[in-house]
């Protein structure tokens, strides 16, 4: 039993020897300090089913399309609450011009950073479209929303997604 020890420990010596030489070292990566860092996907609310990602401009476009269904957007986002991230406002890039919608969050279950603004998202929910009431207008522009289409009696209609989970990453 010890004559079987030794050889193996011999043997496996001299393999080792052999072929320690003839390795490769893996070619040196960028250095962390000078790598493109990852962004931080942070997740918010229930974490996102795979499926189809919808084009937030083509939503936008066609509500009723995708109206009273689930579905997946990623976009930029341009507005979150102040005060508390209740909601947050995604349009396809940061312009003004662009038509966007509205994300507030199911059953008021979770919020986003109030300091979301300018952040990427991804968003996963049921698209509606609400007629928001004007107390409800005004309470959403002091917290830093914008109406483009306010009517007369300060009411507007909007494009509401209410999220089951957020994903957001700079």
């Amino acid at each position: 039993m010890k004559l079987a020890r030794v050889l193996f420990v011999a043997l496996g010596a001299q393999f080792l020897t052999q072929n320690a030489c003839k390795s490769q070292s893996p070619e040196p990566g960028p250095s962390p300090a000078t790598a493109a860092p990852e962004p931080q996907h942070k997740t918010f609310g229930a974490r996102l089913s795979p499926g189809e990602l919808v084009s937030l401009a083509q939503v936008v476009k066609s509500p009723e399309t995708y109206g009273d269904r689930v579905i997946t957007v990623e976009g930029h986002v341009r507005r979150a609450c102040t005060r508390k991230g209740c909601w947050m406002e995604m349009a396809e890039g940061a312009d003004e011009n662009l038509q966007g919608c509205r994300v507030t969050f199911k059953d008021y279950g979770f919020f986003v950073p109030t300091d979301s603004a300018g952040a990427k998202a991804r968003v996963q929910g049921l698209l509606k479209v609400k007629k928001v009431e004007a107390p409800t207008v005004s309470h959403l522009e002091e917290e830093g929303a914008k109406f483009p289409n306010k009517a007369a009696d300060g009411s507007a209609q909007e494009l509401r997604l209410v999220a089951n989970g957020v994903e957001l990453w700079r």
